[in-house]
């Protein structure tokens, strides 16, 4: 996508000077912040400004929103903007040299939100991004400036009386059915937006009143709470007081549970759903049979907003709404017992969703996990923050393996299990498990010397503890290690006996049926194919006893390359084009570029040269996010060699090169799009005309290449069939 920006849930009103002056502000500058007071309005202006210039496509690779609001911890900064981008990366480097390298010759803008509570390291993060990647752009918003070099700030004022009034009006009747109240000025209304300041967060929450309120009588009641709040006159009090008086009037407008429910949802980070609500805030005083009615009255009053996404809906707190809450939930002294069940749900969602990997909602607990990383993190922040708690931190962090290894997010996994196992603790069985885990993400961003150090430390633990379970994934992972590796025969015997031990313990789940798939990986690299291609048909039964896709895709991709082998290419990209879709949906680059590559081969050798050196350079773009391309390994990157060899022979080297820089430039969506059957066969046919020019058509030539296993072996770097 070119651009990700929310989309606008209600009517922009007003502001037209305030956005030509922005939007000139952003031509002639590449920094620009908007600043002013909570409600302003800073983040809807900035999104507005943004909108029309990806409408107007003023910026070639588009517009993309950082948001910043739930995000406590400055080391997760470069993740967040990671994520924004839709970087999936899978090595050992840091997210800062990912983010400069990806935009180091992109023309974007990058819209960043929520900052406050991260200022200076959002500034150093800016600064550094902007230094190092000259065609970028950045608008932010915040309640102050980030004082960077060439920052420009947009100081945003409260509405002109006849925006506020245009804004009130609107508004309300969106919770009067159509109906506006009396506007102009000197009318009751008029009055009312002066009061407010023309403030456009106190102009909506005056407005969700207006459904059983009159103006009048709105404007009587906020004179009672100003004078309550104040003890002093309106007209010195600076902005932000006025915002905060406004809400408190709000606040105390509420009904005793609506109050209580107010404060007890800021403890979420970010959005929420119905369920977490109805276990974390319920209580004798608030019982769940009456959440949901409570939880409408907000909705209704504008203090909680409804978001529905493909998840289903959501709710979340206004970030000015949520710290009012959360202060009147700290004087209430229930913040730290909110905290604990707050951190329970989660410690239960992340185990359910660890569950439900091995399912038929797979695919679901992967776009939970995605809609709950705000909270999720929030949980293990809060976890480290007493000794006592750090089991549970490990916990968490270990429990989100698969997600971490199974839907692009190695870099926040390393980070997360790195930060639990540098806290003090026992080497009990979350501590045990993080370790293992640190390991298999080590192994997969190719960080050999990390891997061994946490497997052999697990290894070691578990043993003089006596846990079985945490042995066997230790030996596990560092026979997946051997395999990367090139160390064949110690990495079947290493995962046979995992495979053992598992066995015995009587564990069965993702984790042991990808050991079988590597397993069969390490035999077939050392000849015995048919033995590979029994023990991947046993794994593709239990996957679909089981309703499992992820291990079902790796498995798949062995049983294509035996097909390929075997002599039928047709299945073979039958079988490839399901491993890619699957792989792709879970946004798994392992096994998206592994299969593109082995794709690529199947083309050439069914009589399609073209289709093949575009898909190795689609491979290679990707490659740099996964690693080091092919793990390194001479095994994995047989096919490759061989692939290149054909390609070059048949079309030539001239075309070969055009060609396979023609799929470097291809975004890896388009590439897999193109892959799974979206191209035109007009194109494959238009291309390869010219580069076939004199040349003979040329019969498939897959049958000589499958005398035997490809292997490649170290030393001279060539290849034996």
């Amino acid at each position: 996508m070119r651009s990700h920006l929310p989309a606008e849930l209600n009517l922009f009103v007003g502001r037209e000077r305030e956005l030509t002056r922005l939007d000139r502000l952003l031509s002639d500058a590449r920094m620009v912040t908007v600043t002013g007071v909570g409600g302003v309005g800073k983040t809807r202006i900035a999104l507005r400004t943004a909108a029309v210039a990806a409408e107007q496509e003023r910026y070639c690779d588009g517009v993309r929103l950082v948001e910043l609001s739930s995000l406590n911890d400055p080391a997760l900064l470069d993740h967040a903007v990671v994520e924004a981008l839709g970087l999936t990366d899978h090595t050992a480097r840091a997210p800062r040299r990912l983010l400069l390298d990806h935009l180091a010759e992109r023309e974007l803008l990058l819209v960043v939100d929520g900052f406050e509570q991260l200022v200076e390291g959002c500034a150093e993060l800016l600064r550094e991004l902007l230094r190092g990647c000259p065609r970028l752009r950045v608008l932010a918003a915040g309640r102050l400036p980030l004082r960077i070099e060439g920052e420009r700030v947009f100081t945003l004022a409260p509405m002109d009386e006849d925006d506020a009034l245009l804004l009130l009006a609107e508004r309300a009747a969106e919770v009067r059915g159509g109906e506006r109240p009396d506007g102009g000025r000197g009318s009751a209304a008029a009055e009312l937006c002066r009061r407010l300041d023309g403030i456009p967060l106190a102009l909506e929450l005056a407005a969700g009143r207006l459904g059983t309120l009159s103006v009048e009588q709105l404007l009587r009641r906020l004179d009672d709470r100003f004078r309550l709040l104040t003890g002093g006159g309106r007209g010195a009090l600076p902005r932000h007081q006025t915002l905060r008086t406004t809400i408190g009037w709000s606040h105390e407008l509420c009904t005793g549970a609506q109050r209580l429910l107010w404060a007890r949802l800021s403890v979420f980070a970010g959005s929420f759903d119905l369920e977490a609500v109805e276990y974390i805030c319920v209580g004798p005083d608030l019982p769940q049979h009456e959440v949901l009615d409570v939880l409408g009255e907000l909705l209704d009053q504008s203090v909680v907003v409804r978001e529905d996404g493909p998840g289903g809906i959501r709710y979340r707190l206004l970030d000015t709404v949520r710290e009012y809450g959360a202060e009147w939930l700290t004087a209430a002294g229930d913040a730290e017992r909110l905290h604990r069940r707050h951190r329970d749900w989660y410690l239960g969602l992340a185990t359910w969703c660890e569950l439900d990997w091995f399912s038929p909602r797979q695919a679901e607990a992967a776009a939970r996990v995605e809609g709950e990383l705000p909270n999720l993190r929030a949980a293990m922040e809060f976890s480290l923050g007493s000794s006592d708690d750090v089991h549970l931190a490990q916990y968490l962090a270990a429990t989100l393996w698969f997600y971490w290894t199974g839907c692009g997010r190695l870099a926040e996994g390393r980070h997360w299990l790195g930060q639990v196992l540098d806290a003090e603790g026992e080497h009990d069985g979350s501590r045990l498990k993080a370790l293992w885990v640190l390991g298999y993400v080590a192994v997969l961003q190719g960080d050999a010397v990390a891997a061994i150090a946490a497997l052999q430390e697990c290894r070691e633990a578990a043993e003089l503890r006596g846990d079985p379970v945490a042995v066997a994934y230790a030996v596990h992972r560092t026979g997946c290690l051997a395999l990367v590796t090139d160390d064949m025969p110690r990495a079947e015997e290493l995962i046979r006996s995992a495979l053992a031990g598992y066995e015995e313990v009587g564990e069965l789940n993702g984790n042991v049926l990808m050991g079988r798939v590597e397993m069969a990986m390490a035999v077939g690299f050392r000849g015995r194919l048919e033995e590979a291609v029994q023990v991947c048909e046993q794994v593709v039964e239990v996957c679909e006893e089981h309703g499992e896709r992820w291990v079902r895709a790796y498995a798949l991709y062995v049983l294509a390359y035996a097909a390929w082998y075997g002599g039928d290419p047709e299945r073979a990209r039958t079988l490839l084009r399901e491993t890619l879709a699957i792989s792709h949906a879970f946004h798994d680059l392992v096994g998206t570029v592994l299969t593109l590559e082995l794709l690529a081969l199947v083309e050439v050798d069914t009589g399609d040269p073209v289709e093949a050196a575009v898909l190795q350079g689609a491979a290679e773009r990707i490659w740099p996010s996964v690693g080091l391309p092919l793990f390194g390994s001479a095994y994995f990157y047989a096919a490759h060699v061989l692939c290149e060899e054909r390609t070059r022979e048949r079309l030539g080297d001239p075309a070969y090169e055009e060609h396979r820089r023609r799929g470097a430039a291809t975004a890896p969506e388009e590439a897999v799009a193109r892959a799974l059957g979206g191209r035109q066969q007009a194109d494959a046919a238009a291309e390869l005309a010219p580069a076939r020019e004199g040349r003979e058509p040329e019969e498939p030539a897959h049958a000589e290449a499958r005398r035997l296993p490809l292997r490649a072996e170290r030393g001279d770097g060539g290849l034996k069939r």
